[in-house]
């Protein structure tokens, strides 16, 4: 059986969908931190039969917004002196800013290069976003 460490002070983000804490670990680019970072994947999980888990032994500021859009399902374990301080559950956000691109290539975003990216969550469970200026519809799946 495989033994990770609980760590002292730092970061665990749990619930990740069994095979994507890969994409979370480089989004974050985790591979170029120079403190402990383990990540678990395919871990046996009650819940949802597999999952993924990454441990930070460090406090980094994480985009929850960001995160929310990856994976909704995740959950956020802030943790000191070896005790989960606060649990954070993610859903998608309402709104974002500069995470989805617009592809209508009519859009006043592909033309303007300094207008923000907003999008706005249309139907949580396709996970649907509008572009704010063309009401381009996008699924978030193909982001990451």
């Amino acid at each position: 059986m495989l033994t990770i460490n609980s760590i002292k002070d730092g970061i665990v983000i749990d619930h990740i969908k069994a095979g994507e804490g890969i994409k979370i670990f480089n989004f974050l680019n985790l591979h170029e931190a120079d403190f402990s970072v383990a990540l678990i994947m395919n871990a046996s999980s009650e819940k949802c039969g597999k999952k993924d888990i990454i441990k930070i032994e460090n406090k980094i500021d994480l985009d929850l917004k960001i995160l929310g859009v990856i994976d909704p399902d995740i959950t956020i374990d802030i943790i000191e002196n070896e005790k989960i301080k606060e649990k954070i559950k993610l859903r998608l956000p309402e709104k974002v800013e500069n995470v989805i691109k617009c592809k209508n290539p009519r859009c006043v975003t592909s033309i303007e290069p300094n207008i923000k990216h907003i999008h706005y969550l249309v139907d949580a469970e396709t996970k649907e976003y509008s572009c704010h200026y063309c009401d381009d519809l996008q699924r978030i799946n193909s982001l990451y």
